[in-house]
């Protein structure tokens, strides 16, 4: 990620989360998508006088070192998390973050991304209980693109999104 594509992330998600009433004090993810939406929300955080500290959760813990599960100095007793990703489709990665932080005891107070795909994923983390933030949907990511004066029909949009266009990288 680029210096000012984290800065402004950071800032645009803390925003984000002000807005809804969210004041965690722990963010993270399953590493690798959310590690650049934690840290750089965890750097905004501490520019407003309110930090908020930001962790990784692996995909399985190792076998050697600390053999943890969340990396990052996580500290369970009275975390108050929002779990981050960088895009979200169909809310697995986010799910499985969650299962590891309330495993290790914190508490899940919502879930952010930076991009909901619109493929279901946050049906499923409502259906398990849990709120989606999204800074941006791909809806609205293609209608920022689309040329001047060529507003399509909904239908386009609806079947680039579907087919997985919306989102590249």
């Amino acid at each position: 990620m680029s210096a000012e594509g984290q800065f402004l992330t950071g800032r645009v998600a803390l925003d984000a989360l002000w807005a809804e009433g969210l004041w965690p004090n722990w963010v993270g993810g399953l590493t690798m998508g959310a590690d650049p939406v934690a840290y750089s929300l965890a750097r905004a955080s501490w520019e407003s006088g309110h930090p908020i500290d930001a962790f990784s959760v692996r995909k399985q813990a190792k076998e050697h070192g600390t053999g943890q599960l969340i990396e990052g100095g996580f500290e369970p007793e009275g975390a108050q998390v929002v779990i981050v990703e960088d895009s979200m489709t169909t809310g697995s990665s986010a799910l499985q973050a969650i299962s590891a932080v309330e495993a290790a005891g914190g508490t899940v107070l919502a879930v952010l991304t930076v991009v909901d795909r619109e493929e279901g994923g946050r049906e499923r983390l409502e259906e398990a209980g849990h709120k989606l933030v999204s800074l941006y949907t791909a809806t609205e990511l293609l209608a920022e693109d689309a040329p001047e004066g060529d507003e399509g029909s909904e239908a386009d949009s609806d079947e680039g999104v579907a087919s997985g266009e919306a989102v590249q990288g």
